[in-house]
């Protein structure tokens, strides 16, 4: 099955004259307000001259079915709260699954566009039938590896998911992902010639110094910050943090700021407690996102501290806070994650754990604060990267050739009377890769 031999005329008439903006109907299976990156691509392509909507899963029935989101047109599938459409296996998985596709195709078919982006490999089935009946160009936009997690209960069903996945994703006429191991593991799992890379990076913005935390927490400022934010969640095993704030010298102390999921902040408090560090360990609420690098600002350093065992989508992370800290001018801890490791060691931004010990990382945290010229020096190297390189301004430009790239092999593919997908396998062999590529 080929995703396609041939365009709309009129779509190719619109390539060639530049007059009417090229459709592109991106496909979230979550709420999209909720994600920062589906977002941000669709206003980079929206600002070069695309025209773009979404189709997205809403769960507040009051939601209107469709609507403007910082000038983005969605439209919402409006299922009920309780609905959670995961991997894991439950008795009702597969009624609600099949409902959920079925709603999916029909509201994708019904959008018009020159081209579909999918977001995630949840909603990669939908859209790929959608795409297939429409005969328009799929972009696969991985935000994680897919399947990676040990999610799916069901033995039949992860084999039915992996086998379907490998026969979608090579007629795919793009691949988008978020760190490099990602897409090299993505390019040697399913074939595919070239993944393109596109970060999880913040528009640029000037944060200043200030002392929020240490005046919402009541410190003094001689007191040292080493922060993590994110969500308070059991499998980012924070309890790692709680034990090593025993290992930290006189005034300094560990904040953990983000949403709590399940009981887990009071776990680490209750925990926090038992092992005597109540007054080196601080548990906050997340704040407004558009005021979340305000506070970061006030911290000193920024923590990512993940087992690289847990998982592969955790070893080959780039996860958002990374540049979130670098964006605020913090110098990062954190532990051998292959990605994140490679930006600390090419900017000079950081240092990594030896262990996952707590007396390791707390010894690591306490080194790093009592080094005022190294914090400094790391500061500066942060800032100057997030300015010069580290900032969606300059990423959003990886999307945009990308989006020109694929249209360059649509127009080829028509002239040539050919299936698109030939056209992806040339592209990598004849093309030049960029500092992004995974080949280089």
């Amino acid at each position: 099955m080929k995703l396609l031999s041939r365009v709309d005329t009129s779509v190719d008439g619109d390539l060639a004259s530049g007059q009417l903006p090229i459709k592109v109907c991106m496909h979230v299976l979550e709420r999209v307000r909720n994600d920062g990156r589906v977002l941000r691509e669709a206003s980079a392509l929206i600002q070069e001259g695309f025209a773009v909507s979404i189709v997205d899963i809403e769960s507040e029935r009051s939601c209107p079915v469709e609507e403007d989101i910082h000038g983005i047109h969605v439209k919402h599938i409006i299922m009920p709260s309780w609905f959670n459409y995961s991997w894991r296996f439950n008795p009702w998985f597969l009624v609600t699954a099949a409902c959920m596709f079925f709603r999916c195709v029909l509201r994708l078919i019904r959008t018009p566009a020159d081209i579909y982006h999918v977001h995630d490999a949840k909603a990669l089935p939908a859209c790929y039938i959608a795409a297939w009946l429409r005969r328009t160009p799929l972009i696969f936009d991985a935000h994680e590896l897919p399947l990676a997690e040990k999610t799916i209960r069901w033995r039949g069903l992860s084999r039915v998911s992996r086998y379907l996945l490998a026969g979608m994703v090579p007629r795919c006429a793009g691949v988008i992902t978020v760190s490099p191991p990602i897409a090299y593991e993505i390019c040697k799992r399913y074939h595919y010639p070239k993944v393109s890379l596109i970060r999880n990076i913040p528009a640029y913005k000037s944060v200043p110094r200030n002392d929020r935390l240490r005046r919402h927490l009541g410190l003094g400022p001689e007191t040292r910050i080493a922060l993590y934010q994110g969500h308070i969640q059991p499998d980012r095993q924070l309890d790692r943090l709680v034990r090593a704030a025993a290992f930290l010298e006189r005034n300094m102390v560990i904040v953990l700021m983000g949403k709590d999921i399940g009981s887990t902040s009071a776990e680490l408090e209750a925990l926090a407690s038992r092992e005597g560090v109540a007054d080196r360990l601080k548990i906050l609420p997340p704040v407004p996102y558009e005021e979340l690098l305000e506070w970061t600002a006030s911290a000193d350093i920024g923590l990512i501290v993940y087992s690289p065992d847990q998982s592969l989508n955790v070893k080959m992370c780039l996860p958002n806070k990374l540049f979130e800290y670098l964006m605020a001018g913090l110098p990062v801890i954190a532990t051998s994650l292959d990605a994140v490791a490679d930006i600390l060691r090419t900017y000079n931004v950081g240092r990594i754990v030896p262990s996952l010990k707590p007396e390791d990382i707390g010894a690591a945290i306490s080194e790093m604060l009592a080094d005022h010229d190294a914090i400094a020096s790391m500061r500066r190297n942060a800032l100057e990267a997030v300015q010069h390189d580290l900032n969606w301004e300059k990423e959003s430009q990886q999307l945009i050739r990308f989006y020109q790239d694929i249209l360059g092999m649509l127009s080829k593919a028509q002239y040539r009377h050919e299936p698109l997908s030939n056209s992806v396998s040339m592209l990598a062999i004849e093309g030049e890769h960029d500092e992004h590529s995974l080949r280089s």
